[in-house]
């Protein structure tokens, strides 16, 4: 743990990290395609999962999908039309118009990534307990300072939290370091002239229960030291504001819970990388 940080901060980091590394709840029912488990579906959806996808059999305590014959874009297509019959029926809100990949299961998702098994509208991820992947970019200003958006209260999910400088879903068969750069671009206005320095950082898991369903996310972590008197601008209206914090004031926050569980998980592990001194003293 860098010596920078104050003993304010070195207390929350543990309870930042826990809130998002929760246990899979007992009584989700697992999803499988073929043998591989997928996702997990609560017990309250199997009556209208059973209305809008016959094929979905219950066998051995778990949803089974028989589709391994398919190839990737038939089960796509067919995953995607039960995600819409759920649409209209108000089974699942905030849809995009963008597309996650759901991988194929592998030992350690934060060091690897597994084959594409189908493509579906990222607002179904959490319908169905799918794992999805995402970037978080911890921006430094000069003075060990970090830059966070305010969530728009338009947004979906956590609407009115603090962010990371800039954060978003990776879509399917996007690049890690290209969706960093452009989230940067989109939502701080950080030119790519100044992204290309963007470091990565690792990445964590992040599972809990919401609403929707299943949250179960990779953040990959990325790093980003700003020039000084550097001022971000979003241009896609999903942050309503940026807010400049000493390692005391995000601490404040932090301990306040106005960030959202990931932005403040990723802005723990940030500190607590071997390379945040380097990154507080940009």
């Amino acid at each position: 743990m860098p010596s920078l940080l104050p003993p304010s901060l070195i207390a929350v980091i543990p309870r930042c990290l826990q809130l998002v590394q929760q246990p899979v709840p007992d009584g989700l029912i697992p999803l499988r395609l073929g043998d591989l488990t997928i996702g997990h579906v609560h017990p309250m959806r199997q009556v209208l999962l059973g209305e809008l996808w016959p094929e979905l059999e219950r066998r051995d305590g778990a949803l089974c999908w028989d589709a391994e014959a398919l190839d990737v874009e038939a089960r796509s297509q067919r995953i995607d039309g039960v995600a819409l019959a759920l649409k209209e029926r108000g089974a699942i809100t905030g849809w995009r118009g963008e597309r996650y990949a759901c991988e194929r299961p592998v030992d350690d998702p934060c060091i690897e990534r597994g084959e594409v098994l189908f493509r579906l509208e990222r607002a179904a991820f959490r319908f169905f307990g799918l794992m999805s992947r995402a970037v978080h970019i911890n921006g430094f200003l000069p003075g060990a300072r970090l830059v966070c958006g305010r969530r728009a209260l338009s947004k979906a999910t956590d609407p009115g939290r603090l962010d990371n400088l800039a954060a978003g879903g990776l879509t399917a068969d996007e690049d890690l370091v290209d969706c960093a750069r452009r989230e940067l671009l989109e939502e701080a206005g950080v030119p790519m002239a100044i992204s290309a320095a963007v470091q990565a950082r690792g990445a964590m898991r992040s599972t809990r229960m919401e609403v929707e369903g299943l949250h179960d996310e990779v953040l990959h972590i990325f790093s980003l030291q700003l020039p000084a008197g550097f001022s971000p601008r979003n241009g896609d209206g999903e942050v309503s504001e940026f807010l400049t914090l000493d390692l005391e004031t995000l601490a404040q926050r932090l301990v306040g819970g106005e960030f959202s569980h990931d932005a403040a998980a990723v802005s723990a592990f940030g500190l607590r990388h071997s390379h945040a001194l380097a990154d507080l003293r940009a």
